[in-house]
């Protein structure tokens, strides 16, 4: 079946579905591939779950005139989902980068849709199969795409402009995440940067912070090009005014009381406001926008327990967010102070050094006490009065059912495998 006839199925079926467990009625069903599972063998169930038709790229049998066999069910999701986004032509915003790549998505997304038909990635559906799908979630009605774009490896950003051909793109920055797949720091910013190589390539927006010299240099003598920065002359002007208990930031005089914790955030605010002023909306509106934002899914919430106040940032963590995660920390007025840091994954032959290197930040940072968690950290276990060590969750959760913690403030951050966020039921 060529590709032009698999869309004109999808637009007539409900969406798309890659998952039994969740099919809405006559979806049209992907049967992916895994390292640990074959969606050809649910072919069947799928359709007994009511999906409308199945792509499938094994011969199942019996056979079923709903079953539309390709050479490889995920290629044909990607090159639907590309087909899709020429077929609607909308303006597609993308962004990548180590760090804070959701919140800003989400801010973006905040700040646009009260004023434009906005769809943006849902979650962090950011992948291979997380972008197709995300494009695939647009309609004829979609104004504007926001999608997200994650990475562990070269070439995968590259690969997903090719797929969502994006018309504006934004980097948050380069740092020290997924390590083992680039390889090194320079590793990351080359393959980040494909995003931007891409726009290049066909004459797309660019939205630069100018006061970030990696940038800068990424970008080069590239003009197309729209700027924010907090002191320089650009084209937007973002000034940090507040960071504690809650940042607050100005534009054109207008004062945004935001939701979100940390330093670290500011860039994404301040990065959601210029795209929002590219899009001709006023600073009154703006604010109305990021002000209505309120975090959620463990990422930089704030949770008060019993006499406690906790920075939950739990959802992910790498060398560069824990660095600045524990840098904002010690700006917070509390006496009690607590740290509860889990492991860093992906990186590598690093991996080691990275955690000391946090060991080490910890060490010099007074008046708080640290909590360490995983083997990684363990592995580089001191001896010193305010660090424990706990070589797994169950150890910690041993720890803290025999500890009072009482009006302290509690910062709450590690990678996704570490789960960090069951804490919460132990204070």
């Amino acid at each position: 079946m060529e590709l032009e006839q698999i869309h004109q199925l999808f637009l007539e079926s409900s969406g798309v579905s890659t998952d039994t467990r969740n099919i809405a009625k006559n979806a049209l069903f992907f049967a992916l591939k895994g390292a640990n599972f074959n969606g050809n063998t649910f072919a069947h169930q799928a359709l007994e779950s009511g999906a409308k038709y199945i792509v499938i790229d094994e011969v199942v049998n019996p056979t079923n005139e709903r079953f539309i066999l390709v050479d490889n069910v995920l290629e044909t999701l990607q090159a639907l989902a590309n087909f899709h986004r020429k077929y609607l032509g909308l303006p597609i915003i993308a962004l990548t980068g180590s760090n804070g790549k959701t919140t800003t998505k989400e801010l973006i997304h905040a700040v646009l849709k009260p004023h434009f038909k906005t769809v943006a990635t849902v979650g962090n559906l950011n992948n291979h199969i997380g972008v197709p799908l995300s494009l695939l979630g647009m309609t004829a009605n979609t104004e504007i795409g926001i999608v997200e774009m994650g990475a562990n490896h070269a070439k995968e950003i590259a690969r997903l402009c090719e797929i969502a051909q994006p018309n504006i793109g934004y980097i948050t920055n380069f740092g020290k995440a997924h390590l083992e797949g680039f390889g090194s720091e320079e590793g990351v910013l080359k393959a980040k940067s494909e995003l931007y190589d891409y726009l290049k390539a066909n004459s797309g927006l660019i939205i630069l912070n100018s006061e970030d010299a990696k940038q800068v240099v990424q970008v080069g003598a590239y003009a197309n090009v729209y700027t924010f920065s907090e002191s320089l002359k650009t084209a937007v002007n973002v000034k940090l005014t507040a960071t504690h208990p809650f940042l607050s930031v100005s534009l054109n005089t207008i004062e945004i009381q935001t939701h979100l914790v940390g330093i670290y955030n500011f860039h994404n605010i301040a990065a959601a406001l210029a795209i929002g002023t590219y899009y001709k909306l006023t600073p009154l509106q703006l604010k109305k926008g990021i002000e209505a934002y309120v975090p959620a899914n463990n990422r930089s919430q704030i949770i008060k327990k019993k006499s406690n106040e906790i920075v939950l940032d739990a959802y992910n963590a790498n060398p560069s967010s824990m660095e600045v995660a524990l840098e904002n920390f010690k700006g917070i007025q509390n006496q009690n102070k607590l740290a509860i840091l889990g492991d860093m994954f992906e990186l590598g032959a690093t991996s080691a050094k990275e955690h000391l290197a946090v060991v080490n930040q910890a060490i010099s940072t007074k008046e708080c006490s640290f909590y360490f968690v995983g083997s990684h950290f363990f592995d580089q276990k001191i001896e010193h009065p305010n660090l424990l060590f706990f070589e797994t969750f169950q150890d910690l959760q041993v720890h803290l059912k025999k500890t009072v913690i009482l009006n302290t403030s509690i910062l709450i951050k590690g990678s996704r495998g570490m789960a960090l966020e069951r804490v919460l039921e132990l204070i």
